[in-house]
């Protein structure tokens, strides 16, 4: 039921929609002219491509065609860098907002990147090992002239993994030389970062802990729920239950599990590498994602797909405290709601730009050849993270606004004085 309501253009224009309210919040404030916000809009470079596959079934051979994307939104602050995503309902326009939203995160926590996404229509749930190797692989070959390390950087998002970011190291690297730094998220073996894996979780986690002790809500003893137990939702479930939350409900794309005791994270975690899924964990009780998202609690954090919080299900949110761990949890009707009912919302990006933190430290560990331990990767990230959260906070504070609308502001001041800078 996570992914229903994608297959239809009225979930993409929602999606468009949304976002452009966002900015145009942040433009109208700001006192942007309309010529400026279209520059700002635009993205530098969108390509589309074909990619062919033999598919190999019960001992029979056919021929598919699989649709890819990148698109480049902004790189006037640096570098292009983004995320690539494989998913069957992925999409250009949806390709396109992550771009825009990548150029405002990294500005508002202050790195030298611009903004980008990449994405290839399919499920990887349905192919063996070898045949997303080739698929990765071919989308590399016609991707290259875009990228480098000075160019374009990819990293993981919905679908992908350190694993595929090793095959389009080994894939660029055949034409360029070893290129380590051409993409980040790679096994610390291919010249990875120590805690790249863990970053946008323990960053979500981290800002949950923060948020809530400014609401005087406890996080100790505290009910959290957790919509997605990917590699975010996973760490970021491992890390507040390390600082004492019960974590009572969690969920995947097939479901959920309900556990009013709190759930026993790294039990749930074997259960699901032996079984392959949340279904079935002793004590259990299944549970929808829609059912999920509406269970009282004091954190609530959406670290699944786009916009599940929506006007049909935003009154029946009973959070005290959300924290955004997905990419655009939150329509834009739905974020004014939560705002009137005074639930506190910790936007997308700062909430999980964990990630891209990390991801730009092992950029600068890859051109230093140089790598960092452990606990100064998280103690950078953790420091800027909580710079970054604390600007926001205070212009919210100061000027009478919701986080979102004052953490879209900052970023997209920079990104326009960086323009200006460049000269139109």
């Amino acid at each position: 039921m996570l992914n229903a309501d994608r297959t239809n253009g009225s979930y993409v224009t929602e999606c468009r929609e949304s976002q452009r309210r966002f900015l145009d919040r942040a433009f109208a404030r700001l006192n942007i002219d309309s010529d400026t916000q279209q520059l700002l809009l635009a993205p530098f470079r969108e390509m589309t491509i074909s990619i062919p596959l033999k598919v190999e079934r019960e001992g029979r051979e056919t021929l598919r065609t699989f649709t890819g994307f990148r698109v480049q939104h902004n790189h006037a602050r640096g570098p292009f860098k983004g995320g690539l995503r494989y998913h069957p309902y992925c999409s250009l326009e949806e390709i396109r907002a992550l771009a825009r939203l990548m150029t405002w995160k990294t500005a508002l926590v202050d790195v030298p990147f611009g903004g980008a996404k990449g994405g290839i229509i399919f499920d990887p749930k349905d192919f063996t090992l070898d045949d997303i190797e080739v698929l990765t692989k071919r989308f590399t070959q016609k991707m290259a002239p875009l990228l480098g390390v000075h160019d374009d950087i990819i990293a993981p998002d919905m679908g992908t993994n350190p694993q595929v970011m090793a095959w389009i190291l080994e894939e660029y690297s055949k034409d360029h030389g070893y290129t380590p730094g051409v993409v980040t998220g790679k096994p610390v073996e291919l010249a990875g970062s120590l805690g790249r894996l863990e970053a946008t979780g323990h960053g979500v986690a981290f800002l949950a802990r923060k948020a809530a002790a400014e609401l005087s809500l406890a996080i100790e003893g505290g009910r959290v729920v957790i919509q997605g137990f990917g590699n975010v939702g996973y760490h970021a479930a491992q890390a507040l239950a390390a600082a004492g939350a019960r974590i009572v409900s969690v969920s995947d794309s097939r479901g959920g599990i309900f556990l009013e005791k709190g759930i026993d994270i790294a039990g749930l975690r074997r259960h699901v590498d032996e079984t392959g899924g949340l279904a079935g964990f002793p004590g259990g009780e299944a549970i929808s994602n829609e059912a999920l998202l509406e269970l009282p609690c004091d954190v609530l954090i959406p670290a699944a797909i786009e916009h599940t919080i929506h006007c049909g299900n935003v009154d029946r949110i009973k959070a005290r405290l959300i924290v955004e761990g997905a990419n655009m949890p939150t329509t834009f009707s739905a974020d004014e709601v939560l705002r009137e009912r005074g639930i506190v919302v910790i936007p997308d990006l700062i909430a999980n730009a964990g990630g891209v933190l990390t991801s730009y430290y092992e950029w600068v560990q890859n051109l230093q050849e140089f790598p960092w331990e452990f606990a100064t990767v998280m103690h950078r990230m953790e420091q800027r993270l909580l710079e970054s959260y604390e600007q926001v906070r205070d212009l919210a504070v100061s000027q009478g606004i919701d986080q979102r609308t004052a953490a879209y502001e900052i970023a997209i001041k920079r990104v326009s004085l960086a323009v200006r800078l460049r000269g139109f």
